[in-house]
Formats: C-alpha cells, sequence, structure tokens
C-alpha cells in the first residue's frame, strides 16, 4: 500500500494475527527483535507497569507490550516525523489510544523540552530500546535521513541512549534493550553506574552458532552483580522457529529465560 506522503508501506502481522503494524517497504523494518524486547517486559507481572520505548519507530515494541499486558500504559517516543506518524496510525489502527500515546520529540533535547512533551523524570516503570545497530564511519548507512538514523548512531551514542533512559526510569524500575551481541561491550560501558543487576540473555540463531544479538536487562539503582543468563536458541533444524520461540512470536509469552523482572 501507499501512504504517508506517498512512502511505500506494508501492513505486516505480529503476535499470531492480533497486532497489525504499517511500516515503511524498504528500509529499517521492525520483525523479530522488537517481538523480543517487548517479550522481556511483564513476566509474571498484571500491575499496571508505565513502559516507554525509546526510539520507537514505528511503534512495534510498544505495541507489542501493549498488546501482551491489557494493564500497561504505554509511550512511544520517536524524533522521525514519518516514522511518528506510522505509530500514531498503528496505535488507532489496533484500538491502543487509551493506553498508547506517541511523543515525537530527540531525547538529546534540554530537559525543559522534553518535559514539555510529557517526558518527566522518573516516571516510568520499564524502559524499553532497540537502538540503532550500525556506527556512522564504520557501516555503510543508506542515503536517505531517516533510515540512516533507524540504521545507525554516532560512535559513542549508546551513552546518551542510556542516559536518557536512566532519566526516565524511576528508582529501582527496570531497563531493556536487544543490540547486536558484539556490541556488548559498548552496552555494558553506557549503562555506567545507573543500572546494575544486568541480566545479559544471548540469542543464537541455532545451537553451536555465536549468538548474534542480545537483550540486556538492568534496575536502576541497583548494585546487584552481572549475570550471564542460558541462551535463546531461535531455529531447530531447518528453519523452523523452537517451541519457546514460536510461543513468544505468535502467542506473545514471555521470555521466560529472564524470569520474573518487571
Amino acid at each position: 500500500m501507499m501512504s504517508n506522503a506517498a512512502v511505500a508501506t506494508t501492513e505486516d502481522l505480529f503476535l499470531g494475527g492480533r497486532l497489525v503494524i504499517e511500516q515503511p517497504a524498504r528500509g529499517f523494518r521492525a520483525g523479530l527483535d522488537a517481538v523480543l524486547l517487548a517479550a522481556a517486559v511483564g513476566y509474571g507481572n498484571d500491575s499496571a507497569l508505565r513502559v516507554l520505548d525509546v526510539g520507537a519507530g514505528v511503534g512495534t515494541a510498544g505495541l507489542c507490550v501493549a498488546t501482551r499486558l491489557p494493564s500497561a500504559d504505554v509511550s512511544l517516543v520517536e524524533v522521525a516525523p514519518p516514522l511518528a506518524r506510522l505509530a500514531r496510525a498503528n496505535v488507532q489502527r489496533n484500538g491502543l489510544t487509551a493506553r498508547v500515546s506517541v511523543v515525537e520529540a530527540d531525547i538529546a533535547e534540554h530537559a525543559s523540552v522534553l518535559e514539555a512533551h510529557g517526558l518527566l523524570p522518573a516516571a516510568f516503570d520499564v524502559v524499553i530500546a532497540n537502538p540503532p545497530y550500525l556506527t556512522e564511519g564504520r557501516h555503510r548507512l543508506p542515503e536517505d535521513a531517516t533510515a540512516a538514523a533507524a540504521f545507525g548512531m554516532a560512535e559513542g551514542g549508546l551513552e546518551p541512549w542510556l542516559r536518557f533512559m536512566a532519566r526516565m526510569c524511576r528508582g529501582g524500575g527496570g531497563m531493556a534493550l536487544i543490540h547486536r551481541a558484539d556490541a556488548l561491550g559498548a552496552v555494558i560501558a553506557a549503562t555506567g553506574e545507573r543500572f546494575g543487576d544486568l541480566r545479559i540473555l544471548p540469542v543464537h540463531p541455532r545451537a553451536g552458532e555465536p549468538a548474534h544479538r542480545i537483550v540486556v536487562l538492568g534496575r536502576k539503582g541497583s548494585r546487584a552483580p552481572l549475570v550471564l543468563l542460558p541462551a535463546l536458541v531461535l531455529h531447530g533444524p531447518g528453519n523452523d522457529f523452537l517451541p519457546e520461540v514460536k510461543a513468544i512470536l505468535r502467542d506473545g509469552a514471555p521470555l521466560a529465560a529472564v524470569g520474573a523482572r518487571y
């Protein structure tokens, strides 16, 4: 289909068809990573969590959270106007306007500007992010500015993301993000002393293959040590997802490996 200033888009089904996401047909497209990130939120938790999805794009991860957790209130913050427009449309399309809002803002803005957008310090129980995976100067990025921003960030760019996430998260609240496995060192460095009790979940395409993703969870203000969790393997023989992963992708099951976190 065509929409949003003639940008070609597709409508894709998530969580077994419970969630319909319109997103650009080309460039960065949300998929497995967004669903895994959302599955890290709300294990065994039916309370009214306030969740912030940072750099939300078209809103896939945050909308997966809202679909999985009927008591959650979710805010999506996105700087790119074309993606923010799609996120708003996706909120409406899925009937989630009562519990999901979209904030079009740059997380690098001064605190007073962010507060004017309703992004108040320590206002959220859980803050999640699927930050750009590529580093400017090391990887080739798309020529389109919106696509380039979705794919890449400046050297050291994770630090301001984690700083913003910590400012938005209440004391004792949780953080979850997904990234490339080879970015583990940068992720740990960027958390600094903002989040402790780090839980690292390696995600492997198949048994015996190196991890290609990590899901990282932390708790604001905690001094508990880092824990490396048992790995999540996606595929069995062939390309079929393993049953645990199918349950996450189709049924909205939680990431059992992270335990009862937030």
